[in-house]
């Protein structure tokens, strides 16, 4: 029995591991790409060009008291944070590395279901930190992911009608031909944009929209907790871009060298996840209602267009039309 139950303690691992690290990296990356764009260094002090600075980040959080308002819910203060990144991560499980951890049939809904599931850290963390500030914040957050899950899982359901399956990796075997971004190139566009929604990135991070609400539903959050947050949605960042890969940049194959599936998939979420740094570099804060705009009078309806349409389209299987 110690070798089955060696690994289902190392597979786990072998994930989280590298999801953390790439986390603390990319925290790395995003401050010095905005340095450079607006024409300072960044962090370049804690180790040659500031290399070791997330290490340092971390270190630092960890330590620090975790300071908890007298007027909190004590236990949902302190459950929210541990649920946001246990979710984060477990997002990772069905993803195709080229192997899933967990090889579920139904992959696709698995990830929407759970990842709805992190509303409920979000209006946990709110309100049981008994500011109006953070209430505030949460409320935004959770009605903003609420919108854009919507056109999330209408335009996965156009991906499915393209591919025929709920399974990332049959969205790997039919763009073996084409990538699906060719194709369905606005389903493409308005995926993006809502995975940028989807994880509170700018321009739609109105609930940390600082000039009014301080820092939004984790305001009273600080050290530990602060930092369990944090590695929560950057671990998400990471999360949508790989599956924005998998979905339309479908990795070339090697059936011998799967190692070289992964480097490929790992190139795409990295630029994909560089294009959100670039974004939150060029534009400005989108107004609540600009926000509530975009995806109820032009995302929702375009996408159910576009399924209409596809769904119109005469099918052919192997180039014969179908029985």
């Amino acid at each position: 029995m110690f070798p089955p139950l060696m690994m289902l303690t190392l597979s786990p691992l072998a994930i989280i591991i590298p999801v953390l690290l790439a986390v603390a990296f990319l925290t790395l990356i995003e401050r010095k790409i905005l340095g450079y764009m607006q024409l300072r260094k960044g962090p370049n002090m804690v180790g040659p060009y500031g290399i070791f600075q997330p290490i340092a980040d971390g270190i630092k959080l960890f330590i620090k008291e975790p300071v908890r308002p007298s007027t909190s819910n004590t236990i949902l203060f302190l459950a929210t944070p541990i649920l946001s990144l246990t979710l984060a991560l477990t997002l990772w499980s069905p993803l195709p590395l080229p192997y899933a951890t967990s090889d579920i049939n139904l992959s696709i809904l698995f990830i929407l279901a759970l990842s709805s599931l992190t509303v409920y850290s979000i209006l946990g963390s709110g309100w049981a930190s008994n500011s109006k500030y953070a209430l505030m914040g949460a409320l935004r957050a959770i009605a903003q992911t609420i919108s854009y899950e919507v056109s999330l899982g209408l335009i996965i359901l156009g991906g499915v009608i393209f591919t025929g399956a709920f399974t990332l990796q049959m969205f790997g075997t039919a763009q073996e031909a084409v990538w699906l971004m060719l194709p369905a190139w606005p389903l493409a566009m308005m995926w993006y944009i809502s995975t940028l929604a989807e994880t509170n990135r700018a321009p739609f991070d109105l609930t940390e929209g600082e000039s009014e609400l301080v820092s939004g539903f984790n305001v009273e959050y600080a050290g530990g907790p602060f930092a369990l947050f944090f590695l929560a949605e950057y671990a998400n960042i990471l999360m949508m871009n790989t599956l924005s890969a998998v979905l339309f940049l479908g990795a070339y194959h090697f059936p011998s060298f799967p190692e070289m599936t992964s480097v490929n998939l790992m190139v795409k979420a990295t630029l994909l996840s560089v294009l959100f740094l670039w974004i939150r570099a060029s534009y400005p804060r989108f107004r609540y209602d600009q926000l509530m705009h975009l995806i109820w009078k032009n995302f929702l309806p375009l996408t159910l267009a576009f399924i209409l349409w596809h769904l119109a389209m005469p099918v052919t299987v192997g180039g014969l039309p179908p029985q």
